[in-house]
């Protein structure tokens, strides 16, 4: 697989601390802004970035997510520029990991394998295609694996023993324990639910595990990844971007510096993560 995430994960398991793994919507709310977003996140102290890919009819997202999709869409992002945004991005940072994460209907749209050779050549490590259970592996998850790209699988609280080997299988890069049922931006989860949910995702598979969905706060990361390998948030960037836009949706002075802000924070929180495991 590509070798960027696993070395990425290398380093942090040997500086025993989980990954911050942020995600943001591509263009959200125009191209430059986003880029500048992008760029400023390795700096706050991102390890991973998950790029979204925006979409008219998202299933999984929370209103949140939603809204800076249709922003992104309406400044006129497209699937080829969430592409350019990475390759962007890839002439000033040749290390940090990048996920695209959305659906599968603009991808199938674009043509599978020539996104796969777009997505390699923008330099993605990975995708997170959220409506395309195990059964559809051939659709996508196979030819992106035989391109060295990796795929990576949710898994949620009812995925039990029995479902969890399907959803295994064909995963690489790492698994995204999504720590709820329902959409983006819930409620953060009781961290001794996670704790057990990962050791039990963990006698399954020897891939990373980060825990996402409801992460907002430092204190929120510290506790989530006490037990797991990174720790996703989104909805709280997202919402970040949102506060900080004019009353039309248009990018503010401080954009870009509001969620490098939050980011730090949050990067604090998972610095000292294993330091609370240890007491």
């Amino acid at each position: 697989m590509t070798a960027r995430m696993d070395k990425r994960f290398a380093a942090l398991k040997a500086e025993g601390r989980p990954a911050l793994v942020t995600y943001f919507m591509g263009g959200d709310p125009d191209y430059e802004t986003s880029l500048g977003i992008m760029k400023a996140l390795p700096e706050a102290g991102a390890d991973v970035i998950e790029l979204g890919m925006p979409f008219s009819d998202p299933m999984a997202d929370g209103p949140a997510i939603q809204l800076a999709g249709q922003r992104a869409l309406k400044a006129g992002q497209t699937l080829k520029k969430t592409l350019q945004l990475a390759a962007d991005f890839r002439k000033t940072d040749a290390d940090t990991p990048i996920v695209m994460m959305g659906y599968y209907n603009p991808i199938y749209i674009y043509g599978v394998e020539e996104f796969l050779d777009d997505a390699l050549a923008a330099g993605i490590d990975g995708l997170i295609v959220v409506d395309l259970p195990p059964e559809m592996d051939d659709e996508l998850c196979i030819p992106a694996i035989r391109k060295g790209i990796n795929f990576i699988r949710l898994a949620t609280p009812t995925t039990d023993d029995k479902r969890l080997p399907t959803v295994l299988k064909n995963t690489t890069g790492f698994v995204y324990y999504v720590s709820m049922n329902g959409i983006t931006g819930s409620a953060l989860p009781d961290p001794s639910l996670v704790s057990g949910a990962v050791k039990r995702i963990k006698q399954h598979t020897d891939l990373p595990v980060c825990v996402g969905f409801g992460v907002k706060t430092a204190e929120h990361a510290k506790l989530i990844g006490a037990s797991a390998d990174g720790v996703v948030v989104g909805t709280a960037i997202v919402n970040q971007i949102a506060t900080s836009l004019t009353k039309d949706g248009k990018a503010t002075a401080d954009t870009i510096q509001a969620v490098a802000t939050l980011v730090r924070g949050l990067s604090t929180g998972t610095r000292s993560a294993r330091l609370v495991a240890a007491e």
